[in-house]
């Protein structure tokens, strides 16, 4: 079931839009003034929000630029409801980030219209994120195995070489602090590696082979 925010400080339009959807199975929260609905928007992570512009105190346009602005509510979708449907009023809420708008009076037609079709679009995008989440952290596989595989084998072989050169009657100590220092640098590289993943915020990838990525890291 969606989820639906509704807000407007007209109580008669909240009902209205309220009784509309919940017939047609969203569940609605409803606020009565900007301040409120982005608390609200914060709090429930609605899937969308239904927003009306003329407002005192905090408008719809006002309001929508401060859910845009925030990472928490950024990703949802906003529908202006608006009598004020003018190319310069359309504009300025596309501007503020709105992703579409509802004449008033709301029609119901036109609103199951616009809603089940921002919602539709809403839910493409996050599983486009899902996806791509998915590639990264295979990315991210592909690149740890690729990187760290050298530093890997040459602990390896100096693990065993220490091992056969412990068991001499005479072990050679420089040959011992040689392979140590091998031990060390290799585990300098492979932390340098992880450290370099674990910083990327918008990682590059890269074509590693037969259509596997890996992630491009800076040198």
């Amino acid at each position: 079931m969606s989820k639906i925010l509704v807000v407007d400080d007209q109580p008669e339009n909240v009902y209205l839009l309220q009784d509309r959807l919940e017939t047609e199975g969203f569940e609605i929260i409803t606020a009565y003034d900007g301040k409120t609905g982005i608390e609200k928007a914060v709090k429930e992570k609605p899937d969308l929000i239904l927003l009306d512009v003329m407002m005192p105190e905090l408008s719809g346009l006002e309001v929508c630029s401060v859910l845009i602005e925030n990472d928490e509510t950024s990703s949802i979708p906003i529908i202006l409801v608006t009598a004020k449907t003018s190319a310069e009023d359309i504009k300025a809420g596309l501007q503020a980030g709105a992703f579409d708008y509802i004449k008033k009076p709301v029609e119901k037609v036109e609103l199951l219209a616009r809603v089940n079709s921002a919602l539709k679009l809403s839910d493409a995008k996050k599983k486009l994120l899902e996806i791509e989440k998915i590639k990264t952290f295979g990315a991210t596989v592909v690149t740890a195995n690729h990187k760290i595989r050298q530093p890997l084998t040459l602990i390896k072989l100096s693990i065993s070489s220490l091992s056969r050169e412990l068991k001499k009657e005479k072990a050679d100590y420089e040959l011992i602090h040689k392979k140590i220092k091998y031990v060390e640098n290799a585990v300098d590289e492979i932390t340098k590696i992880l450290n370099v993943l674990n910083t990327i915020e918008n990682p590059t990838l890269t074509n590693y082979v037969n259509n596997v990525s890996m992630i491009d890291l800076p040198e």
